[in-house]
């Protein structure tokens, strides 16, 4: 198939099954990328490393999502940029904006080592960790922070590969690198006994694999775009456009960091004060921001999956498409989150326990507060997905402040100000409920946003493309 054909097919072809086609391998490759930080996670839960080798991957966690945004907003943005350029029929200036996309993430990855490094000690104990995991999570942190490079660029190049009309190819990716890790998880924990390090070794030779097969990708697979050594020399002016359109990326993932550094520091300043102390809380939580990350994965997979469908179809005014394909993403949406909603409100002590049993710590109070944390903290969890969704799908139409609004509603403006004050009047009881409170008021703006976009669309007649 020409690369004009394969324009007009994504503009043209029967658009439930263009989302199989294209959401199914990115909710693969997304579920995938997840498994990365779950299967450490249920491996040290179940090894003797237990609930304070939970512990330690939790504080580190931020420092992963601090790489991601960085990785994401040059990934998402070249590939809202590629396939709206495609839309427009206008692909010339592709091969520069990717090529500079690739090493502006490697600088930034080496900045990130440089400047991680030296402040590892307060900054993970800013994240929360305790004398008691401190040794684990440093174990952890120096390993994976010395590979950035390859997985920031791995994160970066398989948006890339997407946008690039090989869904198949991205998830093919994560997949053999998700299996090396599963498999050498085993291996380095159980049979070699290398604690921390070893979850951390398997993590990153996993990672390292994905990155070069999306290397291979670059190289000898590419259709619509060629790379050469030219096209690597940072040139900003190229790289602009793809910016704009990777910002929200930039700023919903470190609005995540300040989610997380700040609920970690409140679980921990009130679990001390409470019957579950220090690491109980922390731990769980790293426990609930993997199991989350299945769920919104699957939606994100989803809305991104159909990024190059949505972008192109606006960048051809095929306005109407657009529309048809926001309502079908809106429907799996809804259905995906309410299934998790039931399966977390009716059997959380199920989902906590393929993380292991609690080990150095209370259990009769490590269960009670897994079980409040999860019905509670994600009672509206269709409410999150819905506000994810809807920026992703801003993103994609051109619409980056619109995106950042609906990110930064539920995360700074709402949630972090509710977490740092009910604690004050309920103790840590009212770090639960800030996360559903933000939730119930950051759906309004959302749904708001919506209406405005497309009541503007309507108004200006494209509806009826």
């Amino acid at each position: 198939m020409s690369q004009a054909e394969n324009n007009a097919y994504l503009g043209e072809k029967n658009i439930p099954v263009l989302m199989l086609k294209f959401s199914i391998p990115c909710v693969l490759s997304l579920l995938i990328s997840a498994l990365y930080n779950i299967v450490d996670q249920i491996f040290i839960g179940n090894s003797e490393l237990g609930t304070l080798g939970n512990a330690a991957t939790g504080v580190v966690f931020p420092v992963f999502i601090v790489s991601q945004a960085f990785a994401w907003c040059l990934g998402d943005g070249c590939a809202s940029y590629l396939n709206i350029s495609q839309g427009a029929d206008s692909t010339d200036k592709i091969h520069k904006t990717v090529g500079s996309g690739i090493s502006v993430t490697l600088i930034a990855s080496l900045v990130l080592i440089a400047v991680f490094y030296p402040v590892k000690i307060p900054m993970l104990t800013l994240f929360g960790a305790s004398e008691n995991s401190m040794g684990y999570a440093v174990r952890y942190f120096d390993i994976v922070v010395a590979f950035f490079p390859a997985y920031m660029l791995m994160n970066m190049i398989n948006s890339v590969i997407r946008a690039d009309g090989s869904p198949g190819w991205a998830m093919a990716s994560m997949l053999a690198g998700a299996l090396v890790n599963i498999a050498l998880d085993a291996l380095f924990i159980f049979a070699f006994k290398w604690g921390m390090a070893g979850a951390a070794w398997a993590t990153v030779i996993g990672q390292t694999l994905s990155f070069a097969i999306c290397v291979f990708y670059l190289i000898f697979k590419c259709k619509t775009f060629r790379l050469t050594l030219k096209s690597f020399i940072p040139d900003f002016k190229a790289l602009s456009g793809a910016l704009k359109l990777g910002v929200s990326s930039f700023i919903t993932q470190m609005t995540i960091v300040v989610l997380a550094v700040v609920c970690n520091i409140m679980l921990a300043k009130y679990g001390e004060l409470s019957e579950y102390g220090k690491d109980i809380p922390i731990a769980v939580i790293a426990i609930e921001s993997k199991v989350f990350t299945v769920v919104i994965n699957l939606v994100v997979g989803i809305v991104l999956g159909c990024q190059p469908l949505i972008s192109y179809n606006m960048g051809a005014k095929k306005y109407g498409r657009v529309k048809t394909l926001y309502l079908y993403i809106l429907l799996c949406t809804a259905v995906i989150s309410l299934i998790f909603t039931a399966v977390i409100e009716g059997a959380p002590r199920a989902v906590v326990g393929l993380f292991g049993e609690p080990k150095d710590v209370d259990s009769t109070a490590y269960w009670n507060f897994s079980t409040r944390l999860f019905r509670i903290f994600l009672m509206f969890v269709t409410f999150t997905c819905i506000i994810k969704m809807s920026s992703i799908f801003f993103q994609a139409v051109g619409k980056p402040v619109f995106a950042v609004i609906s990110s930064l509603v539920r995360d700074l403006v709402c949630f972090v100000p509710l977490c740092c004050i009910l604690p004050a009047f309920y103790g840590i009881e009212g770090i639960l409920w800030a996360g559903p409170i933000a939730d119930a008021i950051a759906i309004i703006v959302a749904v708001t946003l919506t209406a405005v976009y497309w009541h503007k669309m309507k108004k200006e007649g494209c509806s009826a493309n």
